[in-house]
């Protein structure tokens, strides 16, 4: 049994650890807000987009578009995984980890070569171990990503499958559902798919606002240039749903491991109270029997 001061620098660790993570989770919370804030204030962006998307698909029917052919062979796939730079924030990393490595096996089974690109020091370092060197890496963006940083993940794979060097695109990430639950997710980018546009179009039909567009120089034109852009916003998207589910999985972890902390404190503590009344009835006995010993 160990003595009463192994007990108490227990105790005292286990205090020191709640703090921090009640700390963490006090911090995850404040950016939980932020990050929900963010997600919202994009949502009219990517709104008028699938607008301004339905309307062009509606005027240049028949168009086509690199980004939108499928390609016959799968000869090479690009997959996009959106881990986080900094971990303690439970099952977030893995799961992530875990499907995309899912997708790359079915790939290969396929017979495509499957190349990755990384968002976060966690995937990074997962596929370095493993011997797989990404064909770009992006780290220090996955708490506050910007349009710039999904405009520069596109440029890895727009141009590839615009002169099909590659066949079709991934991106892995974790949707934000609520504080509490987070999703991972695959969404296909590229070729984008048919029913996307129909989808857009009939949407901006069923609203029953009569748009009159003035396209220069003509609707596949605009097409050509609002494809990419599409496809950046996605990506900046599942970014800012990524940086959202990594502090509400974060928050999570860490009030788990507050809550265990506080339960091993009373079960030390119990511990600690049960040595010292033995200790103390330990001297007491031996202090009776002293003194009987003293009087024979």
């Amino acid at each position: 049994m160990p003595n009463l001061r192994d007990i108490k620098q227990r105790i005292v660790s286990v205090h020191s650890t709640r703090q921090i993570t009640r700390t963490m989770e006090m911090v995850a919370t404040a950016k939980i807000k932020k990050a929900q804030e963010r997600i919202e204030a994009a949502r009219p962006y990517a709104m008028s987009m699938m607008e301004v998307l339905g309307n062009v698909a509606r005027f240049a029917k028949g168009a086509s578009h690199p980004l939108l052919l499928k390609h016959e062979k799968r000869e090479r796939v690009v997959v996009i995984a959106c881990t986080s730079d900094r971990g303690l924030a439970g099952a977030f990393n893995s799961n992530i980890i875990r499907l995309a490595e899912d997708v790359a096996r079915d790939e290969r089974a396929a017979g495509a070569q499957v190349d990755f690109v990384t968002v976060g020091k966690k995937a990074i370092s997962y596929f370095r171990y493993r011997g797989v060197e990404p064909i770009a890496v992006y780290r220090d963006i996955s708490d506050k990503p910007t349009f710039a940083d999904a405009k520069s993940i596109a440029a890895h794979v727009i141009p590839g499958y615009s002169a099909d060097d590659i066949d079709a695109v991934y991106i892995v990430f974790n949707r934000f559902k609520n504080v509490a639950e987070q999703k991972p997710e695959i969404h296909q980018l590229l070729p984008i798919e048919q029913a996307v546009m129909s989808e857009a179009s009939q949407d901006v039909a069923a609203s029953g606002v009569s748009a009159e567009y003035m396209f220069e120089p003509s609707p596949e034109s605009v097409l050509e240039l609002l494809l990419p852009t599409y496809v950046e916003t996605l990506i900046y998207r599942a970014l800012m749903e990524s940086a959202a589910s990594e502090q509400g999985a974060r928050r999570t972890a860490m009030k788990s491991a507050t809550d265990n902390a506080s339960d091993m404190i009373t079960t030390l503590t119990r511990s600690y109270n049960r040595a010292r009344q033995a200790s103390i009835t330990q001297e007491i006995a031996e202090i009776v029997g002293g003194a009987a010993a003293l009087e024979e």
